[in-house]
């Protein structure tokens, strides 16, 4: 059955290539391969999939806009299932929040978001210059790569990559203050970069190998920005959505992005959607200025708004994303207590272990596919055995999938450990 893929499928498939089953099925946390085989996806979408597969409500209420003839590609035009969505995100997530912002209607995909993040903080300050990070990742489109540390990704786009300069993310190079030594960089008018446009920043890095700034850094770099006139751009795209507990992953840091990219999980059942959140001063855009054939997704409206309404209207599901972290960041402790020098990373439901190599990780995360779990490594190196479990799966089923990684790295620990015990 795979080989049509081989014949017609492009080289550039990846995660086919970890996991070579032919998959039929999809509920909540499990995946069901063509011969009747269950999965625990602690994968879901790289964070596209934060309330699971499927999820019941969300589906009957897509299913009874298609039957009815919903609209399903408007362009930008005015439709209801748009203006439900709207009314959903101001009266669920802005307001209790105190935030405002106009809603930005992008490409269906993060990168689409972050590129017009990019250009429109360019259009405001009349600057070309975006400060990025260490092992950042914003997307795959030509300014999005441009931002992007990954030598790999970086690598395909075939020609130059400019108008963005790189700072050490916090804690990247030991003994550096990263933010101390941006500080010097922009206050120092001999360092050779030019005034800012906006910091692009992940409050957790996903690809990147699971990287938490603290808020002491992100306030400091928000001071930074404020200082030297440059936007600061929050890409929550895959933090975001209740992947680190609260809706946004930088909530209670004191931190007021000044434009929010936002995707992956936005649509809440893994339909294509991305936007970007705009402080209301800066939406300066001219009509159609930044378009794209499909930035009316009104099917992911339909499930974005029943998402809101059934996970966010009051803080119960952040509860119980929070209790389930807390779980996760203990078992992971004890797991990689067994390899030396292995540590934890992330925050939230977006955690993993760093087990000091790549071929390590990628023999932990094959093992663990061997017994049923899916899961998948990130970092410069791809260093970190990374769990992306959906926030709604059954403590049990959690449970299990850890016991799967936690005996997946038992054969593979170092021999060195198993001879000091």
């Amino acid at each position: 059955m795979t080989d049509i893929y081989t014949r017609r499928e492009s080289e550039a498939r990846s995660y086919c290539r970890s996991f070579p089953v032919s998959f039929t099925k999809a509920q909540n946390a499990t995946l069901t391969d063509a011969d009747g085989r269950e999965y625990t996806d602690f994968l879901a979408g790289c964070s596209s999939l934060n309330y699971g597969h499927n999820d019941t409500d969300m589906k009957a209420a897509l299913l009874e806009h298609i039957m009815a003839d919903g609209v399903a590609h408007g362009l930008d035009m005015h439709t209801t299932a748009k203006a439900d969505f709207l009314n959903a995100f101001e009266r669920i997530v802005l307001e209790p929040r105190g935030m405002d912002y106009k809603f930005m209607f992008t490409g269906p995909t993060g990168t689409n978001a972050v590129e017009a993040a990019m250009k429109l903080a360019r259009k405001t300050t009349g600057r070309e210059t975006i400060v990025a990070f260490t092992n950042g990742f914003h997307g795959m489109t030509m300014g999005a790569l441009a931002a992007t540390g990954n030598a790999g990704k970086r690598g395909g786009a075939g020609m130059a990559l400019s108008g963005v300069v790189r700072m050490p993310y916090e804690g990247a190079m030991e003994g550096v203050d990263s933010l101390a030594l941006i500080r010097e960089m922009l206050a120092n008018p001999s360092s050779g970069i030019d005034a800012p446009a906006a910091f692009l920043i992940e409050p957790v890095q996903g690809e990147g190998g699971l990287n938490a700034a603290s808020a002491e850094f992100l306030k400091g770099l928000q001071e930074l920005a404020r200082e030297h006139g440059a936007l600061i751009i929050m890409d929550d795209i895959q933090a975001g959505i209740g992947r680190t507990g609260p809706f946004f992953s930088f909530e209670g840091m004191g931190i007021q992005p000044d434009l929010i990219p936002l995707a992956k999980s936005l649509s809440g059942m893994g339909l294509p959607f991305a936007a970007l959140l705009i402080r209301p001063d800066l939406d300066v855009w001219k009509p159609a200025e930044h378009n794209g054939t499909f930035r009316g997704n009104n099917h992911a409206f339909v499930t974005a708004r029943v998402a809101l309404e059934k996970f966010w209207s009051d803080d119960a599901f952040q509860k119980q994303t929070e209790a389930k972290a807390a779980f996760l960041t203990e078992r992971l402790r004890r797991i990689a207590n067994v390899i030396p020098g292995a540590s934890l990373k992330g925050r939230g439901m977006m955690q993993g272990i760093d087990v000091g190599c790549g071929e390590m990780a990628a023999a932990i995360c094959a093992t663990c596919f061997q017994h049923g779990l899916i899961i998948e490594t990130s970092g410069a190196h791809d260093e970190v055995v990374k769990v992306l479990a959906p926030l709604t799966i059954p403590q049990d089923q959690f449970a299990k999938g850890l016991d799967v990684l936690e005996a997946a790295v038992q054969v593979h620990r170092p021999a060195t450990k198993i001879a000091a015990e």
